[in-house]
């Protein structure tokens, strides 16, 4: 379960490129330069599914994770959202601009080059590196806290909705690992 869940947040972190190749894809499409093939088929289904499965990974990982929610006090926080999404999106559009994916050669070297991406993301538990959810408005910090009746100080990294003012507030964290876990001011679900 654990590895399904961290395949759809690899997943989900090419969001913006899917989108990017399907609407090209489909320009393409209406422009009459491509035909709709087996292969134009397969690419055109591939990207739908793709994009399904990012929305459902993003929503099963952030509403619907059943890790239990902690109260910490954070201690100090750095944004550094700017430090990982620019270099990862500009990525997404020098990849997915050029490609002639009515081509098997270059779909079977795009859909590689998926791969080997997400062999490194996952083994090395980059799930921080996700540029739509910064696009969906979630910056990234860096962060120092303590667990509320503890004094031990941890560090992670964490996502926010919008700015994260910690002046004189606890907030609820379900850490899902060090690399991957999101604030919440509101409540304990």
């Amino acid at each position: 379960m654990k590895f399904l869940k961290n395949l759809t947040l690899y997943i989900s972190a090419f969001m913006p490129m899917y989108f990017l190749v399907l609407i090209k894809l489909i320009v393409e499409l209406i422009n009459s330069n491509l035909t709709f093939n087996v292969l134009n088929s397969i690419n055109l289904a591939t990207l739908l599914l793709l994009s399904g499965a990012s929305i459902w990974g993003l929503l099963w990982n952030i509403r619907f994770n059943n890790e239990e929610a902690k109260e910490v006090r954070i201690l100090s926080k750095k944004n550094i959202t700017d430090q990982h999404f620019l270099g990862y999106f500009s990525l997404f559009v020098l990849f997915a601009i050029p490609l002639d994916l009515s081509h098997v050669s270059v779909f079977c070297v795009y859909v590689l080059t998926i791969i080997l991406i997400g062999i490194v993301y996952m083994k090395n538990s980059l799930y921080y590196i996700n540029p739509f959810l910064n696009i969906l408005g979630y910056s990234f910090y860096d962060i120092e806290y303590c667990e509320i009746g503890s004094e031990k100080i941890k560090r992670a990294k964490m996502f926010h909705k919008g700015e994260l003012q910690i002046q004189d507030k606890t907030f609820f964290v379900k850490l899902k690992n060090e690399h991957f876990s999101f604030v919440d001011e509101q409540k304990k679900n």
